[in-house]
């Protein structure tokens, strides 16, 4: 090799070391800050391929929605009693500044530190109120009063709070057990007075219905009796209408019917005169039949 290159190889190598400690990239979902010896030299970074110092400090922060959830956080209610809460917290970085001051760059500790925030924000809510008030609360309430205590408290971490919202409250077993009975209890005497509105609602329709029935039989009963006499009536017309055209012929066919009724069974005993009425026409059977007019 020429020792006439061995100066450009040089210079090759000088230019890409510097590249390689001066230029820094920045992508459109993340801030970037600049530091030399521990102080902010500059935030304001768009994205593409930027410029520094060998001995100056890039840090990157993401500038996306972030998130994290927090699980079995207690707090003590207005009247003593202690409720285990869930809860999820959304944040994004407003001021890379602030941020980078506040929480020295780790995510985890500006996490940590808005966690802290929004726990005193929901004792605070909760401190404000019974166990019963926080059980008949609306959600949305509840989550409104919370996150607007801790959105004010969490400008000074140079963040945007974009949302709180308690995924779960619940109570710990022992407080949970004597809840559920006076829960009960109460749902016991509602259901109680509840039973006793409907038997008595029950019986008031049953007595009507009771009331109308018998109005009903009675009308009904009203009704057939007047058909039936009326249907009577018509009968008894029309058989003694019907009769008063041949009266021979109708005392013989009651003489048959009784015939029908008093003759031919056995053990029966009859004793009447040979000269009554009864024997009538047996007696006179050879006789021939009046005429009819």
């Amino acid at each position: 090799m020429s020792t006439r290159l061995f100066p450009w190889f040089f210079l090759a190598g000088f230019l890409l070391l510097f590249a390689a400690f001066s230029l820094f990239a920045v992508n459109e979902t993340e801030f970037a800050i600049r530091t030399r010896f521990g102080a902010i030299i500059d935030t304001r970074y768009k994205p593409g391929i930027h410029l520094k110092w060998p001995w100056d400090k890039v840090i990157k922060f993401d500038r996306r929605i972030l998130s994290e959830s927090y699980t079995g956080e207690t707090f003590l209610t207005n009247d003593g009693r202690n409720l285990i809460v869930d809860f999820y917290v959304k944040w994004r970085i407003k001021d890379p500044a602030a941020y980078y001051s506040a929480a020295g760059g780790s995510e985890d500790v500006a996490g940590e530190r808005l966690a802290e925030i929004v726990k005193d924000g929901i004792k605070s809510v909760v401190a404000q109120r019974t166990l019963q008030q926080i059980v008949a609360a609306e959600r949305a309430a509840f989550t409104t009063e919370m996150f607007g205590q801790a959105s004010r408290n969490a400008g000074g971490l140079g963040l945007d709070l974009v949302d709180v919202r308690v995924e779960r409250i619940d109570l710990p077993d022992e407080v949970a057990q004597r809840v559920y009975e006076s829960m009960k209890q109460s749902f016991a005497k509602i259901a109680n007075q509840l039973h006793a509105e409907g038997q008595q609602q029950s019986a008031t329709i049953r007595a009507n219905a009771e009331r109308q029935r018998t109005v009903i039989l009675a009308d009904a009963e009203r009704d057939a009796l007047r058909t039936r006499g009326e249907g009577d009536a018509t009968a008894t017309a029309t058989y003694a209408k019907a009769y008063a055209r041949n009266p021979e012929f109708y005392a013989f066919w009651r003489s048959l019917q009784a015939y029908q009724h008093a003759l031919g069974k056995d053990g029966d005993l009859l004793v009447i005169t040979p000269d009554g009425e009864f024997f009538k026409y047996l007696k006179d059977s050879g006789k021939p039949a009046p005429a009819r007019r």
